[in-house]
């Protein structure tokens, strides 16, 4: 006769593989499988034709022969002007990350320490945005930004400067646009992270004669780091292959891999360089997430043993 605890033992584990089974078929059905073809067209050769690229495979007279082409990532690291761009989006990404801390932390410090009844509200105000169309709010800084925008128009009326201001069509547009689309992305986890702090730890600071500003580097800033770091990771690495805002707002001098790779897909028509590009961008953002990742581990199972 079976045990009923190793029953409900093994109810509980199918229980618990019957909830993961959706997102992880989820990712490889629409993550691991796309990538796979662009892997695949990475090692093609380009040709004119319909798709433009060579067959990887080739079965004939009984034999099976796999054509790799290694050629596309050749030229991609003996052309210099790839690097630029790689190196010019890591840059742009960093420091739009770094804007997104310094704005979305005390958004999201303030949103937790309000009072409860505005929490909800002021929650809401972050996400708004979010309700309109990403294309069409990119769109709308240019209409304030421009010379005869918004912007220059009030200051103009106020009289605090006296000729336009050029912001637009350079890196400052460029940054305000990334930091205005993904600074919701750092507050969401942060604020999460946030709200479940206990606040007794706080007034125990407070009891045994800790200042506020002491208070919050010693006890909020370090339990807040995962938040920080989530929110960090989330605007970092969609960051780096952003399209549509150095497109629309970054000028003919912005240089960043996910414009170079549209216009090897859609310009030049060089399917295989631009799969190449993307598995090589793929590379430089998984591996310092599976460092950090380590890093993590690591950490806790220091504080386990302890």
């Amino acid at each position: 006769m079976k045990h009923p605890i190793s029953n409900y033992n093994r109810a509980n584990l199918l229980r618990q593989f019957l909830v993961i089974i959706p997102p992880y078929a989820w990712m490889f059905l629409f993550l691991f499988v796309p990538f796979l073809f662009v892997l695949r067209i990475s090692f093609a050769q380009s040709i004119i034709a319909s798709p433009p690229y060579t067959e990887l495979v080739h079965y004939a007279d009984h034999v099976l022969q796999i054509f790799l082409n290694f050629g596309n990532y050749e030229f991609i690291f003996t052309h210099q002007a790839f690097f630029i761009a790689y190196l010019s989006s890591i840059k742009t990404a960093f420091f739009t990350t770094l804007l997104c801390i310094l704005t979305g932390y005390p958004i999201a410090y303030a949103i937790v320490v309000s009072e409860p009844r505005y929490r909800n509200l002021l929650f809401m105000l972050v996400i708004l945005p979010y309700w309109t169309s990403f294309l069409l709010r990119a769109y709308a800084w240019i209409n304030i930004l421009q010379i005869n925008g918004l912007i220059n128009q009030l200051l103009l009326k106020l009289h605090i400067i006296h000729l336009p201001l050029h912001m637009i069509y350079n890196s400052f547009s460029l940054y305000l646009g990334l930091v205005y689309g993904y600074l919701p992305f750092f507050i969401l986890p942060l604020y999460a992270t946030l709200i479940k702090l206990d606040r007794t730890l706080l007034e125990a600071a407070y009891d045994l004669g800790a200042t506020p500003w002491k208070s919050f580097v010693k006890i909020t800033l370090p339990l807040s780091m995962p938040g920080v770091l989530a929110g960090a990771l989330l605007v970092f690495i969609p960051c780096i292959g952003e399209v549509v805002i150095p497109q629309i707002l970054g000028g003919i001098n912005t240089i960043m891999i996910g414009n170079v790779i549209w216009q090897e897909f859609f310009t030049a028509n060089n399917w295989c360089i631009a799969a190449a590009l993307a598995v090589i961008m793929l590379l430089v953002l998984v591996l310092p997430l599976v460092w950090l990742q380590r890093i993590q581990m690591r950490t806790e199972n220091k504080e386990a043993r302890t």
